[in-house]
């Protein structure tokens, strides 16, 4: 059975340089997120995998995955869309390395990740540009607002053009 993963204690694993673990009943929690100004749903935990091994001179290189579905409305049409999103991440810290890329922000002194935290950021980085109901949606009028997915395709959806502003002078005139 799948156990809740907020954190976790890597000192606990008492493995030595070279050794690894994969951590595969792990439940961890994610939050809704908010994207250009819109809340997307995500289930309150996701199955996880948590590979981890120890690194020579004490550090960890790690690896998360999981996959998580959204629920949210369309960027395009603003229909319902639930797309998954697969996340793959990996870190790597070194205790009291120089370089800020061998240090994770997940990883604390004392050896516990946070592996909430770096979930919802995985899941964050992976999001794709725009969340749409489908890969080929067509969007709002931005004339009349219709959705124009349901002109189907090569759609009916029209609007007669409107009058060359440049011409306007010429409406007016009486020719009598």
């Amino acid at each position: 059975m799948p156990s809740r993963a907020d954190t976790i204690d890597l000192a606990r694993l008492a493995l030595t340089s070279g050794e690894g673990r994969r951590l595969t009943d792990l439940d961890v929690p994610l939050d809704d997120l908010e994207l250009g100004g819109e809340r997307y749903a995500t289930p309150a935990t996701v199955a996880a995998v948590l590979d981890l091994s120890r690194m020579s001179g004490g550090g960890w290189a790690l690896r998360l995955r999981f996959a998580a579905p959204l629920s949210g409305p369309c960027m395009r049409c603003l229909a319902d869309a639930s797309p998954e999103i697969a996340v793959d991440a990996r870190e790597v810290h070194e205790h009291g390395a120089d370089d800020p890329e061998l240090t994770s922000p997940y990883v604390s002194d004392l050896d516990v990740l946070d592996l909430a935290a770096w979930a919802r950021d995985a899941l964050a980085l992976e999001l794709p540009r725009q969340v749409l109901c489908r890969p080929d949606c067509a969007g709002l009028c931005p004339v009349c607002g219709e959705d124009l997915n349901a002109a189907g395709v090569g759609g009916t959806h029209s609007h007669d053009r409107p009058p060359d502003p440049r011409w306007a002078a010429l409406r007016e005139l009486k020719l009598d």
